[in-house]
């Protein structure tokens, strides 16, 4: 691979595929996107986004960047040094993740590097069992292919440890990067590749590929595990006169053992990772004669959030009101609304008959494709709040941080349950109900 330049082939421009083809290419790679579907490759062809992530737009608009698509992943193999990975891995009824979708395109692969005649990289990063990158996958570009791995082309699992919403800040500035390699010279390449993309210098580790493959479920489900432990701390607290969550997760974040990431204390936690990483990782563990006991626990824990929340709402509505959620997607600064609390509360309540109004600044869109038409879907946040008697922020979006609590009234009717805290207390209980998660009641000493 040239010093100067290298070219990359991206396949799949979806959430994490598009971004990530957008920072190699502002990085000065010379990257093609591969895409089944025609109108997103019609989109990168024309300049476009198909795909909506924070930062993306800024990335190719402020350098020259070489982005094309195509629909023939043969064609970006043959005009690229190594090519990415990054199509869906469905999970299964029994949690595990499905090959099919990778094993279709590696023939097209396959096909692509049997043709070139020079060493040509392959680096999924697309999240597998344990077992497949140096199994069916590579078997599969072996047999498709005719040649031999590790010494005619090379095979990289390397997991991208990204959020939905901050995908270029992680990507481009990774706490450390995970490598699973056929053989040292496909690390050396993949290393050199990143070495040239990220702007720190993050740590590597570079080890076969079942370990990484390990690594990377064990990562996400040791993730749900702590946030699981935050709820719980926040349920404990709001029977406890004086207690609060924050004070005691910023206490124990000074640990060094601990440290504060994720452990904040609220409701459960959604998206298109965390939930399947760790149900796959129990998968695993269970198909092998083993039980990973903890991470079944995180998802039994974690799956009773929503309920937990719709029964509070339900002991605090008034008869006949209507339960105005704030926030559909399951992080803010997204439009995926996967597993998110909000859009689960959401289905609960309007399933037992209860009037609901909802409210996000960006997933609007996609949560109706999954809600009840009895579901009311309002302009803004302050329109949700006028059309509820109960209102609920299930995602701490900066731009409800900012409401002025004039836009409640002053009655001082409405019950405001707040699962972030992310208000003034002291400004929205003069003006509402207000009920943050994970706090005591006030001593009546």
């Amino acid at each position: 691979m040239n010093d100067v330049a290298a070219k990359v082939s991206v396949i799949g421009l979806g959430k994490l595929g598009f971004p990530l083809a957008a920072c190699f290419a502002a990085r000065g790679c010379a990257v093609i996107g591969v895409d089944q579907d025609p109108m997103a490759v019609e989109l990168v062809n024309s300049g476009g986004y198909p795909e909506h992530e924070p930062g993306v737009a800024e990335l190719l608009q402020s350098s020259e960047c070489v982005l094309k698509a195509t629909l023939d992943i043969k064609e970006a193999v043959l005009n690229s040094d190594v090519t990415l990975v990054i199509v869906p891995t469905p999970s299964g009824p029994d949690g595990k993740f499905s090959n099919q979708y990778v094993l279709d395109v590696c023939g097209s692969i396959a096909a692509g590097i049997a043709e070139k005649g020079a060493y040509h990289l392959v680096v999924l990063i697309s999240t597998v069992m344990p077992g497949s990158t140096g199994g069916v996958i590579q078997g599969k570009l072996e047999k498709d292919s005719g040649l031999t791995c590790g010494a005619d082309f090379g095979l990289c699992y390397v997991p991208s440890f990204v959020a939905l919403g901050s995908v270029v800040r992680n990507f481009l500035r990774p706490d450390y990067l995970l490598v699973g390699e056929s053989d040292p010279i496909a690390g050396d390449v993949l290393e050199k590749l990143y070495s040239r993309v990220c702007e720190n210098e993050p740590s590597l580790m570079r080890m076969n590929f079942v370990n990484a493959e390990v690594t990377k479920l064990a990562t996400n489900a040791f993730v749900s595990t702590k946030i699981t432990f935050g709820n719980m701390l926040a349920q404990v607290c709001e029977g406890l006169p004086e207690a609060h969550v924050d004070k005691i997760t910023a206490a124990l974040g000074m640990d060094t053992r601990i440290g504060e990431k994720y452990l904040k204390g609220g409701i459960g936690y959604g998206g298109p990772c965390l939930v399947r990483d760790n149900v796959a990782l129990a998968a695993l563990a269970d198909s092998i004669g083993s039980r990973a006991l903890l991470a079944e626990a995180t998802h039994q824990a974690n799956q009773q959030e929503v309920s937990r929340l719709a029964n509070l709402i339900k002991s605090k509505r008034a008869d006949g009101g209507t339960v105005g959620i704030l926030g559909l997607s399951y992080k803010p600064g997204t439009d995926v609304v996967e597993s998110s609390q909000g859009l689960l509360l959401a289905q609960e309540l309007a399933s037992e008959g209860i009037p609901v109004a909802t409210y996000d600044p960006e997933a609007m869109n996609q949560a109706k494709r999954f809600l009840d038409a009895s579901v009311r879907y309002c302009e803004s946040a302050e329109d949700c709040i006028q059309q509820s008697n109960l209102v609920v922020i299930t995602t701490p979006w900066e731009e409800f941080k900012e409401l002025d609590p004039g836009v409640f009234g002053k009655s001082g009717t409405r019950v405001l349950v707040d699962c972030w805290r992310i208000m003034d207390e002291t400004r929205f209980s003069a003006v509402a109900n207000y009920i943050p998660l994970g706090v005591g009641p006030v001593s009546s000493r």
